[in-house]
């Protein structure tokens, strides 16, 4: 496990930009599946084939993850930016970054000493923020950037034991599960679906919910926890397995479906949860289409950061609910 979700972690994927782990996804299931296309947008689609047609199933998996984008370079070759997903800037300052093209930096903002009093109040903004990555004008920085172009966290990956730390882990984790599921055989076609520009609204996933207009899709996602210290909230904790969502920021579970793969999976010995988030699954743009949606969540601590830690454990329980899904699915619809 640990040295595919090395290469996934560390690997540049920011929506818009997903082409280094898309590469990595397809060499790793091309073996795995029957037929693997790649649409206009850069989803991957890949059709497994079982024993039995006419119902169309998919599950879906977002591959993009947070970042920035160049919007100015300054007269003193500093480069300034623009979020790309939804990231708290006051995680942002000292945080070592890269560019596209390989170019090394680190987050900075105006020394706390040389600010006033109340900008040393204030809650930091993207605005105050730049990017150094050491050039001495604005003619040595565009040698090495260019505005519009994707920067992502410089973070090393590591195994905690029972846990691994990274960047981009609410899209590693999620797709590892779906990666691994695809070894099995099930009764059933269905199509893995590894989604782009998830963090930028869904984007990947509405235009291929058209696409394939399924009967019934799953989608995995990772979500925040709610478990670090001085948290009293209920919600998602690392440890306690996968859970399904009854609803999130944009769907409403098919709840019937829901409840039935609740009780297979309790039964199976799955740790599952049901759990309502706030946060954004794919779900909303397959639910456009009429197909029956359930929304399965991994939990994530620190997600969309420039660090998260996720539980091997509960990556391992997706993957079973996943190849339960695939396994039940037609006898439920």
């Amino acid at each position: 496990m640990a040295d595919l979700m090395k290469r996934l972690s560390e690997g540049f994927g920011v929506s818009g930009a997903e082409d280094n782990v898309r590469r990595l996804i397809t060499d790793e299931i091309k073996d795995k599946t029957d037929e693997i296309t790649v649409d206009t947008m850069g989803n991957v689609i890949a059709l497994k084939k079982g024993k039995t047609r006419g119902k169309t199933i998919a599950v879906t998996a977002p591959m993009d993850e947070v970042g920035m984008i160049i919007s100015e370079i300054t007269d003193k070759g500093y480069l300034k930016f623009k979020l790309v997903g939804s990231i708290d800037a006051r995680k942002l300052v000292s945080k070592c970054v890269f560019t596209r093209g390989g170019v090394k930096g680190v987050i900075g903002m105006k020394a706390v000493h040389l600010r006033t009093k109340s900008e040393r109040a204030a809650v930091t903004k993207t605005k105050d923020l730049f990017i150094d990555i050491g050039a001495k004008d604005k003619g040595d920085a565009e040698k090495r950037a260019h505005l519009g172009e994707y920067v992502t966290f410089d973070t090393e990956f590591a195994d905690l034991g029972g846990r691994v730390k990274g960047k981009a882990l609410e899209r590693s984790a999620v797709c590892m599960a779906l990666i691994n599921a695809l070894s099995g055989e099930y009764p059933y076609d269905f199509y893995a679906v590894f989604t782009v520009q998830h963090e930028a609204g869904s984007r990947g996933a509405a235009a291929v919910s058209h696409r394939l207009n399924a009967d019934a899709v799953l989608t995995v996602t990772a979500a925040e926890t709610t478990d670090m210290y001085g948290c009293g909230a209920q919600g998602l904790k690392l440890g306690e397995g996968v859970t399904v969502s009854l609803r999130d920021a944009r769907v409403i579970s098919d709840r019937s479906l829901a409840e039935k793969l609740l009780d297979a999976a309790k039964e199976s010995g799955i740790r599952v949860n049901r759990g309502v988030t706030s946060d954004l699954t794919d779900g909303g743009a397959a639910q456009l289409t009429d197909a029956r949606v359930v929304s399965a969540l991994i939990p994530c601590r620190y997600a969309r950061s420039p660090v998260s830690i996720a539980d091997k454990g509960d990556i391992e329980e997706a993957e079973k609910f996943i190849k339960l899904y695939l396994n039940k699915i037609g006898e439920l619809i």
